[in-house]
């Protein structure tokens, strides 16, 4: 089963890390990933100014990556997230970044593109 290693960038502003639930998305040329939630047991994942990776491995080849869509979902209480860009590593090796450089706020699904 192919493996991609996604890299997210949180912002150095004042409070821009958050605890939400941050799930993601990988849609390609040959179909869409399942949703994947970006968690590591035991550490505080999205800390402000923290750079987190996570391997996300799908069932078949996503063939060329083309967006990658972020839900970020309340886990305590409201919490604002500066996203700066999320870089995704290909089975091949190829590096794709998505650049962001925006807050997320709210439960919604945001949709990036290789930039």
């Amino acid at each position: 089963m192919p493996s991609y290693t996604v890299t997210v960038a949180t912002g150095t502003q004042w409070f821009a890390g958050t605890d939400d639930y941050v799930y993601l998305t990988l849609q390609g040329t040959d179909g869409c990933s399942e949703r994947h939630l970006l968690d590591k047991p035991f550490y505080n994942d999205f800390e402000r100014g923290a750079v987190d990776s996570y391997d996300v491995t799908v069932e078949e080849d996503l063939g060329e990556i083309q967006l990658i869509k972020i839900e970020k979902r309340k886990y305590w209480y409201p919490d604002d997230w500066y996203l700066k860009h999320i870089t995704v590593k290909t089975p091949v090796g190829d590096y794709l970044e998505f650049p962001c450089y925006r807050w997320i706020t709210d439960e919604k699904e945001v949709v990036l593109r290789d930039g």
